[in-house]
């Protein structure tokens, strides 16, 4: 009869969030917030719009600061600004909705210019770098093109591509596909997917639930700036425990 592992062997986490309160004006966006991710999880956000998922994931990398509670990357807690803030920021790997690329720099230099400026790569070292994350994502033979030449799929490729050259500890979507048309979504879901595949330390806010089923280690529910339910994917989307989730699911998969 295998044993079950004690607690204290887990790996200890990598993102650890107490107590964490968040206001915009009177608005309580994040409520006492308690979150642990260890290495190698895929967490993935739901709930609806409002609930306070894109600010929760947006606080990791402190794109958004916190009125109150700790958050800590490592171990240490996140910097307030300065150099310590952009080095958390190369720890912490950001794909955005709008894929925020730099417009003016081909799709290498865009993948290149971090290495380079935040962790003092050597440009050669850094360019090849880039060609081999290219070409891991699928675009490649985009290199020399300027983001608006290419669909939205491929941008946002490429901003994967970018995050991941940093070596990030660990990487946060935010809804990175819902700016892109339908068929473009997979392509950039498979990317993700097989990040997830590897072990990278994911936190992904998302609408696509068959992407939260098949890639999420754990899928937590958000509303009203608080997390309402946490579970696997498969107990989660089968057994929802909350009238809010249930409520939740049967809008959106049975529309």
């Amino acid at each position: 009869m295998t044993e079950t592992t004690p607690s204290d062997s887990r790996p200890s986490p990598l993102v650890v969030l107490s107590g964490v309160n968040k206001h915009f004006g009177a608005l309580h966006v994040l409520q006492d917030i308690n979150l642990e991710i260890v290495q190698g999880e895929v967490v993935v956000l739901i709930g609806p719009s409002g609930s306070g998922k894109s600010t929760l994931c947006r606080t990791i990398n402190r794109l958004e600061t916190v009125d109150s509670g700790t958050i800590t990357l490592d171990g240490h807690p996140l910097p307030a600004e300065g150099k310590e803030l952009a080095k958390l920021r190369a720890e912490v790997g950001m794909v955005f909705q709008s894929f925020n690329l730099f417009a003016h720099k081909t799709v290498l230099e865009n993948v290149v210019l971090g290495q380079v400026k935040v962790r003092k790569i050597p440009r050669t070292q850094a360019e090849e770098t880039a060609r081999a994350l290219l070409e891991r994502v699928g675009v490649a033979a985009q290199a020399d093109k300027l983001p608006a030449q290419l669909s939205g799929g491929q941008q946002q490729r490429v901003a994967i591509a970018r995050a991941l050259a940093m070596n990030p500890k660990v990487m946060l979507f935010d809804e990175p596909t819902s700016a892109l048309d339908p068929e473009m979504i997979n392509e950039v879901l498979e990317v993700m997917r097989s990040l997830a595949a590897e072990g990278m330390t994911m936190v992904v806010v998302t609408h696509e639930m068959g992407f939260a089923r098949s890639a999420a280690n754990r899928v937590l529910f958000m509303a009203d700036g608080r997390i309402v339910e946490e579970n696997t994917p498969e107990a989660f989307f089968t057994a929802p425990r909350s009238d809010r989730a249930k409520d939740f699911l049967s809008k959106i998969l049975h529309h």
